[in-house]
């Protein structure tokens, strides 16, 4: 792709830039990250103020996916390029497309500063996974790792430098759509899976690898009414114990990118907070990256009433920290102006410019800047069976098994008929979910075709439609119906359609869309075995089902492989051991409910009118988190603890006894909690501090243990200080964050 006089005209810019770098330092004794710091300092020295904004700027080839996306280069853009006027390029996608853009910007700007490429890589680029909530439910970090690297495989091999993507937003609203981007309610696993995802994603920097950016910075996933975009307002306590701490754990595992949010908090919002941006960011967690604001959301500020325009919004977010500009075109437009008028420092300028040039010199663009426009690598890398067979094997791990009357699953082999119904059956488009990348409904297998590979060729596979997934039409109910009717047992699929969660995704129900439940009530009526399968981003509140089907089955969205991944489970090749990494509501009505809430003065007692409850409704949700049922039991006993007595020094070694006493090998995710009973502030019912996943033969028994520290036990006290408190503690271990065994402990001065 590249000739001689193309390389010539790359390496000859190239080693200018490296004749100030290495001559601005004595090459012996020093660190990589210093290496990188002069190498930026000597670039930095060469630029003008005009080329020093370019790198702040970042504009889009396109807003959605696949023919949205352009596949030329307009003159508007090379221009800008030509000029040094771009840092950075969104949606721009393919290596041969991402090399005409990069060759412009080394062989025909004044100071050949490469290119950097960012896409939104959610949860695959063309092979894809399961939506993040379903990966959360695998509670499997290294399993997500995989994912991630995987993921960047794919999205490396396409030209793609960077993806927007963790999203770590702990979100205990399911209205919000955006809640199946993240890892659920719970900090402590939301924290694990933001850091497996960060290192996945970036490895060790090699071609192979991208940046990860963590997102969205701050607090998205408290949006107010589970309204996107909207307000939120919560303590700043709640915000560093519950939301924070999956940022820091992606940073602490390395991310070099973070996303400001849309929201505002306490009145700010995120693109213009130098609290958020600086004091917490930099000064707290020493993040060496830089920050990037969502699509616009500098120019919303003024739609918030923060900024009385777009100079005034620039002004306020490059003063706060905010180092790159997306899609807003504030800073391209008036920082210069902003500079001269002396609303904006030129050195501010410079700090941002010095972490993104620090990302380029770390991913090797100045060394290689056609590193990852291989069209060869291309071909190779992109749907491999290995990665297809990656996918297939975290769709398995990441079903939870709500419900399984008189172990009616695994499936029989010798059905001879087979009824698969629904609009979710034979459907290749909504098993990639949202933010499915560049996946293809052609390379979906559905839950129809994952049967037809899977069964004998003595079963006779019965499909039916029966309905739509948000319409009212029921024209199709009588041919499901007759169907049914013939078969041994229905598998029914339902759920969502992948466009009701994910951003500009809220709903006000969690029911489910359409008729579907009528459906559903109509084929009970057969007599026949009901067993649903469920599709869906966010807890629905599935109440009649779990009363009424024998059997139901949490998928997600599984993506590529989802209905062989559905089949394989359902006849037993594999057992399910997905936990839920959110809390099912009974009712829109209960939310938001989350299993780490704190008592009141009245904690609910159905026994006693005057306490916290609804008339109407059990304490309890549906299906509480951490919960998931397995074809086989385990049985927990012998909760023992090393000592009842401790001080910050020493720590607690808690055991456990777990046997497996049903009919099938099987693995189960042991979880601990622990309850602070008295605090100087009030303290949740309790909080998971750990879990280990282990596999038990039938008949097996094993002793898992935890170790307590006494910085499990910190939390931000009355005097705003993150520490514990000395006093009593309750640990939990168990099954789920209902059915736990207890014990008790005390931490001393």
């Amino acid at each position: 792709m590249i000739n001689s006089e193309k390389i010539y005209s790359v390496f000859f810019a190239v080693s200018i830039i490296l004749f100030f770098s290495f001559s601005a330092f004595d090459k012996t004794n020093i660190s990589n990250e210093d290496k990188i710091s002069a190498r930026v300092d000597s670039v930095l020295s060469l630029m003008t103020l005009d080329e020093k904004i370019g790198q702040l700027n970042q504009l889009s080839y396109g807003i959605g996916w696949g023919p949205t996306i352009k596949i030329s280069v307009d003159d508007e853009y090379k221009q800008l390029i030509r000029e040094g006027k771009i840092g950075s390029f969104l949606n721009a996608i393919g290596a041969e497309f991402t090399y005409e853009l990069q060759k412009i910007a080394v062989e025909e700007s004044r100071l050949k500063i490469p290119l950097i490429f960012g896409l939104d890589v959610i949860h695959g680029f063309k092979t894809t996974f399961p939506i993040p909530l379903g990966e959360a439910a695998t509670w499997q970090p290294e399993l997500i790792q995989m994912s991630a690297h995987y993921q960047a495989m794919e999205a490396a091999s396409a030209g793609i430098h960077w993806t927007f993507s963790p999203m770590v937003d702990i979100a205990r609203d399911p209205r919000w759509g955006r809640i199946m981007e993240g890892s659920g309610e719970d900090p402590y696993l939301g924290s694990l899976m933001a850091a497996a995802r960060v290192r996945g994603y970036q490895g060790n920097f090699s071609d192979l690898n991208i940046i990860a950016c963590v997102k969205h910075y701050a607090g998205y996933g408290g949006a107010e009414g589970g309204r996107d975009y909207n307000t939120v307002d919560f303590s700043e306590r709640t915000f560093r114990d519950i939301y924070l701490p999956p940022y820091k754990a992606g940073v602490e595992a390395g991310a070099q990118t973070l996303m400001a949010s849309f929201n505002e908090i306490g009145g700010i919002p995120s693109s213009g907070s130098k609290y958020l941006l600086n004091d917490i960011l930099r000064d707290e967690w020493h993040f060496k990256g830089f920050v990037v604001s969502d699509w616009n959301s500098i120019g919303e500020m003024i739609n918030h009433g923060f900024a009385s325009d777009l100079k005034h919004a620039g002004e306020i977010s490059l003063n706060a920290g905010l180092d790159m500009d997306m899609e807003s075109r504030a800073y391209i437009t008036y920082l210069a102006e902003l500079v001269k008028s002396g609303k904006v420092s030129e050195e501010t300028i410079n700090e941002s410019v010095r972490r993104i040039l620090r990302i380029k010199f770390m991913l090797g663009l100045f060394d290689n800047p056609y590193a990852y426009c291989s069209k060869e690598r291309e071909s190779k890398n992109i749907m491999t069976e290995e990665i297809k067979n990656a996918s297939l094997n975290e769709a398995m791990r990441s079903f939870v098994l709500l419900k399984n009357d008189n172990n009616i699953l695994p499936l029989k082999k010798d059905y001879n008929k087979i009824a698969i119904i629904g609009p979710l059956a034979n459907n290749s488009v909504d098993p990639i979910g949202g933010w499915g990348g560049l996946g293809d409904s052609s390379d979906v297998t559905t839950v129809l075709e994952g049967f037809k590979n899977y069964v004998e060729k003595s079963t006779q596979i019965l499909y039916s439609k029966g309905c739509g997934i948000n319409d009212q039409d029921k024209t199709g109910f009588k041919d499901a119906i007759f169907k049914a009717k013939k078969s041994d047992v229905i598998i029914l699929c339902v759920g969502e359609d992948r466009d009701m969660s994910g951003e500009a995704c809220s709903r006000s129900s969690l029911d489910l869309p359409g008729v579907q439940e009528e459906l559903a009530k109509e084929l009970l009526k057969t007599s026949k075995p009901v067993i649903v399968v469920l599709m869906n981003g966010r807890p629905l509140s599935i109440n009649w089902l779990n009363e009424n089907a024998n059997a139901i089955l949490e998928t997600w969205f599984a993506g590529t492989m989802a209905g062989d991944a559905i089949a394989k489970v359902l006849f037993g090749d594999y057992n399910p051991s997905g936990k839920l990494p959110v809390t099912f509501p009974r009712t829109v009505g209960q939310v938001p409910i989350y299993y780490n809430h704190k008592n009141t003065g009245r904690p609910g007692d159905k026994e006693n009118h005057y306490t916290s409850q609804y008339l109407d409704l059990p304490l309890t949700p549906l299906y509480p988190f951490g919960y998931g049922l397995s074809y086989t039991t385990f049985e927990y006993g012998n909760l023992n603890l090393s000592q009842n007595k401790i001080t910050a020094e020493d720590s607690i070694v808690v055991s456990v006894r777990i046997k497996n006493t049903g009919n099938f090998d099987g693995e189960e995710v042991v979880q601990l909690y622990i309850q602070d009973l008295v605090g100087s502030v009030t303290r949740p019912v309790k909080e998971l501090k750990g879990f280990k996943k282990i596999f038990l033969k039938r008949g097996e028994e094993k002793t898992t243990n935890f170790t307590i520290h006494e910085k499990d036990l910190r939390f931000t006290a009355a005097d705003m200080k993150f520490k514990s408190e000395p006093g009593m503690f309750n640990v939990y271990v168990g099954t789920n964050s209902v059915e736990l065994l207890e014990s008790q402990f005390e931490l001393l001065e």
